[in-house]
């Protein structure tokens, strides 16, 4: 019989220190806990804890250590219809684990936690065992040289900041140039290859879809598909192991750690997608893999009036409860672990309005919210919310408090209609200008807006310009899934072409969404791949291709598209007048700082504004009128430009200002020539110059 010590309940999960490892796991409703030790030959040996302290079981076991593979079983009553599930028969995830060794292998056994067949069988529990099925967690070495990683983290100011959204796998798995053995991993994202990229296209910070160790859907299994894009989270503390190229007995957690590191090193910061709303165990017919079989009634939100249902406010077929303080502490310390262990620079929270549903309605002054603001660490590091979810009142744009960035659909849905001539120019100037409507009212700045115009939800840019309808056939629900609300425009053929017009139509169109992104005020996000051309072929909803499909195409790159980007990335980089810490005020000591103009150099009436037939709009950026201060407090100053925007299908004739606005004015950039080098043309006050049908002209203060 194996020696157990008494342990200790906290911290929970597996922590080795040096002579054996404590394990501690909550589990409120449980009446007997039972840890399950697996070797190399995956033998069982099972190890009751004894000791429970605050609902938390606990023991400590000598000569554990690294490597240690292990999982829970957890007796209690089978009760379905009042919510409480346990089931013995089925191993269990440690929700604490820091490593997990795969994936679920389907086929060597059932982890249903019912039996099938029969109108009332999810209520009779089934009793066959499925630890050949499961994968296990490992006990870990924590321990990682960081060196002065300390000192190198960018922490770079929300403002300055220039979000590219990628996958782990994606961006490296056909990289001709990375090494073949890291392809798709966290040590290719930190490949010499994939950082040149990053920082040649001037990107400050990247987004990672969710790397929290992820649970494919069974029905994916059945069809030859995964779950690429990862919102099926089954462990929060563990990084997922298939995207390890170095091992999956911990080495992923290393691995991830010396990304973050190499990241770092080269000046950018780590940002990871989180999904806290819910989990990869589905409603109350989909598998039990951990957080049900441990405590149900504790780490879900169930029908209150037949509590063998799920709440469901995510569309996946159950939603966490933060509400129980358990449940709170376990999305807490997951943050926590990656700020301070893993080093990672801020937080995207998938589906955020669900988090913070105290009951029912969503509560800006939650406890999820409450928590967050007091902790010295997390209300520093960046805070970005997806603003919505499925339920009632879920959409929450705007509505986001203090320390919170949010991603601005609206932005997006705006600018889509924009350039397809379909947007109201007063709608399309609050969002350019960082949407003051939705976020000045409570004192956030225009950084709390997260301008995107594509993402991984959708289509990419290139797909944008050249499909009107969604082509998900291979994702194998006869294109019924992914959102039909597109706002996009082909113009004028579906998908490929061989037609010299429609192709330069599109690369103009593609140039037009990434100048108006990158130039509008706010915190731009790049989708990955954009930059490049990247197509899906039509499909908007990719999240179960891990295949060519998704993964960047660089053998095809675009590379004119690529320096197009480049350039707008540093000019926004290089002037601060397109990343203003504060909302324009309209009025300047000598200019305004910001002043919409009509194509004949005239101000913009109210009769302008309401005027929904407008097709044509500039804007003069004045960059002397910025209210910012350096550190060192000293007034920031820029140079000043004018943005000439014709969504048309006919070129545009405009007038230029007055002399008060510039006495001359040179060409910065051009999306409908976009060779034309930088000053190769210049134009006087009041003089005419002609902007090509949906392009857009950048120009610059010369005197």
């Amino acid at each position: 019989m194996r020696e157990v010590w008494p342990g200790r309940p906290f911290p929970l999960g597996s922590v080795w220190d040096g002579e054996g490892t404590n394990f501690s796991l909550f589990s409120e409703n449980a009446e007997r806990v039972e840890l399950c030790l697996f070797d190399d030959a995956d033998n069982e040996e099972r190890v009751p804890l004894r000791e429970r302290t605050a609902f938390n079981w606990h023991g400590y076991v000598p000569g554990i250590g690294p490597g240690q593979r292990y999982g829970y079983r957890v007796h209690g009553p089978w009760a379905p219809e009042q919510g409480q599930c346990f089931n013995p028969s089925k191993l269990l995830l440690d929700p604490y684990a820091k490593a997990i060794d795969g994936p679920i292998d389907w086929n060597a056994g059932r982890t249903l936690p019912y039996r099938l067949g029969g109108e009332d069988a999810a209520l009779e529990r089934d009793d066959e065992d499925d630890a050949a099925a499961m994968p296990k967690c490992v006990v870990i070495d924590e321990t990682f040289d960081w060196e002065d990683d300390d000192v190198l983290r960018p922490r770079i100011p929300l403002h300055e900041t220039v979000i590219y959204e990628v996958h782990v796998k994606g961006l490296t798995m056909r990289h001709p140039r990375v090494r073949e053995d890291l392809r798709g991993t966290y040590g290719g994202l930190a490949a010499e290859q994939a950082i040149i990229h990053l920082k040649g296209l001037g990107i400050t910070s990247v987004e990672l879809l969710p790397i929290h160790h992820i649970a494919d859907e069974q029905f994916l299994h059945a069809q030859g598909l995964t779950n690429y894009w990862g919102y099926s989270t089954i462990g929060y503390l563990a990084p997922h192991a298939l995207y390890a190229a170095t091992g999956r007995r911990g080495e992923q957690v290393r691995e991830f750690k010396g990304m973050v590191k190499a990241l770092h090193r080269a000046g950018i910061e780590v940002i990871l997608d989180v999904v806290y709303n819910h989990t990869a165990e589905g409603n109350h017919l989909g598998p039990m893999l951990s957080f049900k079989g441990i405590d149900n009634a504790s780490y879900y939100r169930l029908e209150p009036d037949d509590p063998r249902q799920y709440m469901d406010f995510t569309g996946t077929g159950n939603s966490l409860n933060p509400v129980h303080p358990s449940v709170l502490r376990l999305i807490m310390d997951s943050l926590r672990y990656f700020a301070n262990d893993c080093h990672v620079d801020g937080f995207r929270f998938d589906l955020a309005s669900a988090l913070a549903r105290e009951f029912y309605d969503v509560d800006r002054l939650s406890s999820f919210f409450d928590i967050i603001h007091q902790d010295p660490m997390l209300s520093q590091v960046k805070l970005i919310a997806e603003p919505w979810d499925v339920g009632p009142g879920g959409y929450q744009v705007g509505n986001f408090p203090i320390l919170w960035s949010e991603w601005n659909g609206m932005y997006r849905d705006t600018v889509r209609d924009f350039w397809r001539g379909r947007a109201a120019l007063s709608d399309f100037a609050s969002r350019f200008g960082g949407s003051a409507d939705l976020y000045e009212r409570d004192g956030r700045r225009p950084f709390a807006s997260i301008n995107f115009v594509t993402a991984h939800d959708g289509f990419t840019l290139r797909d944008l310009v050249s499909y009107d309808e969604k082509h998900n056939e291979a994702n194998g629900e006869g294109n019924g899934d992914g959102s039909d609300d597109n706002r996009s425009w082909n113009c004028g053929v579906e998908g490929p072409t061989d037609d010299p017009v429609v192709n330069e139509l599109r690369e103009r169109q593609q140039r037009n969404f990434l100048a108006t992104l990158l130039l509008s005020q706010g915190v731009p996000m790049l989708l990955g791949g954009d930059e490049l051309g990247r197509t899906q072929h039509g499909n908007n909803n990719a999240w179960c291709q891990d295949s060519e499909l998704s993964w960047f195409d660089w053998e095809h790159e675009n590379f004119d598209l690529l320096e197009f980007a480049r350039r707008l990335v540093f000019l926004r980089r290089n002037h601060p007048v397109f990343r203003r810490t504060r909302f324009f005020a309209g009025s300047g000591a000598d200019l305004p700082d910001v002043w919409w103009m009509r194509p004949d150099g005239r101000k913009m009436t109210q009769r302008d504004w309401r005027n929904t037939e407008g097709r044509a709009i500039g804007v003069f950026l004045n960059g002397d009128e910025l209210r910012m201060r350096t550190r060192q407090n000293e007034d920031v100053h820029d140079e000043s430009f004018l943005l000439l925007f014709n969504t048309h299908h006919e070129p545009v004739t405009f007038r230029l200002p007055t002399r008060r606005f510039g006495a001359r004015w040179k060409l910065e950039l051009s999306t409908s020539e976009p060779a034309a080098e930088e000053g190769s043309r210049s134009w006087a006050a009041r003089e005419e110059i002609g902007v090509e049908s949906r392009s857009l002209l950048v120009l610059r203060r010369a005197w």
